[in-house]
């Protein structure tokens, strides 16, 4: 082989080597970070995303996921999502995103019925201001079915809370809170089993699947079935890594994210119904449910002061639109 065909050969060869090197980088990996643990149906939720979102980007999609908050704390995960700690996070109340911080928990009667659509029509409505801060709205994880609340003893009412101190979720919760007479604490989930025991909390507000698997029904026992909110923990992934995923990667993404959530929902409020199922026959817990006329009253009772937030942190326009979403589901 002479000079000129020998330097065409391996010109040749390095080329090859680029694509087959190109071929193999085309695998993207994405770091789910989530605040459930491995006994959570949740986790399971997650698996099955990661599973269908492998099978609909003919494996270009390696989901990764990082149970009980192992990569950073509950409030971080805006920074976590932005600063590459994870490709994709559970989004709190965070101030940077006033109006899905004063929406995603609403004092409101709604249906689950078609749950999965109400979803993605709130997810769909918060896109614009979670584009704003680098993130797009991913998966939806709708806790409205098991949010509730939980004593050491029984209580009267939960509009009488008597000074209690009470463990809140967020800013919706604090201001119910406090409108019944009692004092938020902000606890994160994987710290609340010490703050039970310990006595720093009275009560407890948390969803039924994450209460159950850090086993919290023997501190605080007594239920209150209430169904008070529309509730959804919005995953988001940080946007400039969504946006470099080919047009077909990012719409089996998507696809993934949407099917997981039809494929969870059953068994979720299943799950749900058997760990409280199993804590009262097991004489661990009680349960409770207030009647739809207590509900409404509660709910009525927080629901103009908490508009008045709404419409400042969303606008009057984007306000209306949430309302009109909520009340076409209502119950």
């Amino acid at each position: 082989m002479n000079t000129k065909s020998l330097r065409k050969s391996v010109i040749a060869g390095a080329v090859m080597l680029a694509v087959s090197s190109g071929m193999v980088q085309a695998k993207e990996t994405i770091r789910l970070s989530t605040y459930v643990n491995e006994s959570d149906i949740r986790y399971e939720g997650f698996q099955k995303f990661a599973e269908l979102a492998s099978e609909k980007s003919n494996g270009d999609l390696d989901v990764q996921i990082f149970p009980s908050a192992t990569l950073h704390g509950w409030s971080e995960g805006v920074d976590s999502v932005q600063g590459g700690v994870s490709d994709v996070s559970w989004i709190p109340a965070d101030k940077r995103l006033g109006c899905y911080r004063v929406t995603s928990l609403y004092p409101v009667a709604v249906s689950l019925e078609n749950q999965i659509a109400l979803d993605a029509e709130y997810a769909e409505l918060i896109r614009d201001e979670a584009a704003n801060v680098g993130l797009v709205p991913l998966i939806n994880s709708n806790y409205s079915y098991d949010q509730e609340w939980w004593f050491e003893e029984p209580i009267d009412s939960l509009d009488n809370l008597d000074g209690k101190l009470v463990r809140s979720i967020g800013p919706l919760v604090s201001s119910m809170i406090e409108a019944w007479g009692g004092q938020p604490v902000f606890v994160a989930p994987r710290e609340v089993f010490q703050s039970a025991e310990r006595g720093v909390v009275d009560g407890i507000n948390m969803g039924v699947a994450t209460y159950s698997s850090w086993k919290l029904w023997n501190v605080m026992p007594y239920m209150v079935n209430a169904n008070l909110f529309y509730g959804n923990i919005m995953y988001m992934m940080n946007k400039d890594k969504f946006d470099s995923l080919s047009p077909d990667n990012q719409k089996a993404l998507m696809a993934a994210a949407n099917e997981a959530e039809q494929w969870l929902k059953p068994r979720y409020e299943d799950w749900v119904d058997q760990r409280v199922g199993n804590a009262v026959m097991k004489g661990q817990g009680a349960a409770v449910s207030v009647s739809q006329e207590q509900r409404h009253k509660l709910i009525d009772s927080v629901q103009a002061s908490w508009d008045e937030q709404v419409n400042a942190e969303c606008g009057q326009p984007m306000a209306d639109k949430v309302r009109a979403l909520f009340a076409k589901h209502a119950n």
